[in-house]
């Protein structure tokens, strides 16, 4: 089985976003001991979600405890941190599911994901320890993400000055791909707040799209920023 060390030495060592969510992510479930394992972005879920009424439930912060401790704290949880022993099987009956931790992936201090395992009915539940070795991990999977992610930029140093940290903070999130719905989620901001927020960097930097401000706020390394 895999060691800790050999863990963070393979997520450094990934050249992809798919080879940390693949064989990556598939040795630390080998490591927790884990039935089922999986990175995921918040970005991508709401497309999984909408294939899938039980997993929209999942997902529904509402209904899962665990995802909002995720959300509210942005720090590695595992079920009996929250509720009382057996009480996770009455919110999910899933037999492979009845323990269940989750770290975060964070990106400029904004949650962007999270890297969840769960054990099955007959295996121990996570404990501290687990959660302890989840944080150093999530901790280099997110730093390694982040340079998968933007390999060749850097920010423009003359366009910076213009914008305010809150808008350059929307504006990376923004280069990920995500739509202001879920950069508002990520930020816990109204989805018209990410919209004021676009326009107001729009005009300072003297453009009319998302493309244009992204293509401004960041440049090739190969280029003179």
């Amino acid at each position: 089985m895999s060691s800790l060390k050999s863990l963070v030495s393979a997520i450094a060592l990934a050249e992809t976003q798919l080879q940390l969510e693949d064989s990556v992510t598939g040795k630390i479930g080998e490591y927790f001991a884990a039935k089922r394992y999986r990175l995921f972005l918040l970005s991508q879920l709401p497309a999984v979600a909408s294939r899938s009424k039980l997993f929209k439930l999942a997902i529904s912060t509402e209904y899962n405890p665990v995802l909002r401790y995720l959300l509210e704290h942005h720090a590695p949880v595992h079920e009996e941190v929250l509720l009382p022993t057996e009480k996770w099987k009455t919110i999910c009956p899933r037999f492979d599911h009845a323990h269940v931790m989750v770290g975060p992936i964070v990106d400029g201090g904004n949650l962007i994901g999270g890297l969840a395992l769960t054990r099955d009915r007959h295996s121990l539940a996570f404990n501290s320890q687990n959660l302890l070795d989840l944080s150093a991990l999530c901790l280099h999977i997110s730093t390694r993400l982040t340079k998968i992610q933007s390999p060749h930029r850097q920010l423009n140093s003359d366009c910076l000055k213009l914008v305010t940290p809150r808008e350059l903070q929307i504006a990376r999130l923004v280069a990920q791909g995500l739509t202001n719905a879920e950069i508002g989620r990520s930020l816990w901001i109204t989805e018209n707040s990410v919209k004021q927020a676009l326009k107001r960097m729009f005009r300072k930097l003297g453009v009319a799209s998302r493309t244009e401000a992204i293509a401004l706020l960041f440049c090739s390394s190969t280029t003179d920023c």
